[in-house]
């Protein structure tokens, strides 16, 4: 992969394993410095974050629960005493916790919405306070900086059973929407990747059995489920100045997902 990312440093959230971790390996592959952020399994986080550096480029683990204002700040106070500066941001932590409307507890509605939303809204706001601070380096990026919220197909599509976890992604998608206007004027570049189904612990139940596979493949037009690294490549691009005039837009990565497969077989 092209060194795009060369002398930046990311810090991504929830990367030690699933989506995090193929993102996290992109951006290195790419170039640039990764902050590996966990929660509760350091093993995961510095094995990621020891294979970046194997590739060439830094990396270090910092544990925080991003719905934890305290913790994110001091995320992200030792990330930039750490590497210097934040160039990017990837907003990926999140978790579901799963009940009918009628069975779901407020705790379980608070965690998904405190992790998904609250997380993505403390991290987005310390990094914009240095990216702010620190302004445009023009031999390193023509952005000040680049926020990519990861989000998900159920920011456009309602999910029965999992009611916590369908706000949340539909309140992630104008809370970028809405960053992403009042932070041009800073020439910080915010965007969102939206993954579909994606073979990840998440979702185990969803694929690990034939027969779950072969449900979970009606839905997806393409007839793969897909990968990290899927998610990682677009994230690494669209974080590059390739992507430079992308703004306030959330890129799809879905195998056509969102096509409502349904009805091409007639509904």
């Amino acid at each position: 992969m092209p060194q795009s990312l060369k002398s930046q440093t990311a810090l991504v959230t929830g990367a030690a394993s699933g989506i995090g971790a193929g993102v996290a390996r992109a951006l290195g592959a790419a170039g640039a410095a990764v902050v590996i952020n966990y929660v509760t399994n350091p093993a995961a986080a510095e094995a990621v974050a020891a294979e970046i550096r194997a590739g060439g480029a830094e990396a270090t683990a910092l544990q925080a629960d991003v719905s934890s204002e305290l913790e994110v700040r001091e995320m992200f106070a030792k990330a930039i005493a750490h590497f210097g500066a934040i160039d990017i941001l990837v907003n990926n932590a999140g978790l579901q916790q799963d009940a009918p409307l009628v069975d779901m507890t407020l705790a379980q509605w608070n965690k998904v919405i405190g992790v998904n939303l609250t997380g993505m809204f403390l991290c987005a706001r310390e990094a914009a306070r240095e990216m702010i601070r620190r302004g445009v380096r023009a031999d390193v990026s023509r952005a000040a900086g680049k926020i990519v919220c990861i989000s998900s197909v159920h920011e456009v599509i309602p999910w029965a059973g999992h009611a916590n976890y369908a706000a949340s992604k539909g309140g992630v998608k104008l809370l970028m929407q809405s960053l992403a206007q009042e932070l041009a004027p800073h020439r910080i570049r915010v965007n969102s990747v939206a993954p579909g189904a994606i073979q990840t612990p998440i979702n185990r139940a969803a694929w690990e059995t034939p027969e779950a596979l072969a449900s979970l493949l009606r839905l997806i037009p393409y007839g793969r489920i897909g990968q990290p690294e899927d998610i990682g490549r677009v994230v690494a691009w669209l974080a590059s100045d390739d992507a430079d005039y992308i703004h306030g837009q959330t890129i799809f990565v879905d195998g056509g997902m969102t096509l409502y497969p349904e009805f091409a077989r007639g509904g």
